[in-house]
């Protein structure tokens, strides 16, 4: 089974560690609902954007957390 997770970044591409720790989840839509409901507290805390995975297969982003491109 796949697993899909979200990559945390800094404008530049630098990793962060992200303000509220995510599982791991088993479909893109459990992963999307997640961050649609924990994009400012995370935004807040450090992390400007976002990529999500499947496994190491890279489906998308970056995506900003900042208000003009957020969900």
């Amino acid at each position: 089974m796949a697993a899909w997770t979200w990559r945390f970044e800094k404008a530049d591409g630098t990793e962060v560690q992200p303000a509220v720790q995510p599982e791991e989840f088993t479909t893109q839509g459990d992963a999307e609902s997640w961050i649609g409901e924990h994009w400012k507290d995370l935004a807040e805390g450090g992390a400007d954007q976002v990529a999500l995975f499947e496994d190491t297969t890279k489906i998308y982003g970056p995506m900003s957390l900042h208000a003009e491109g957020a969900l």
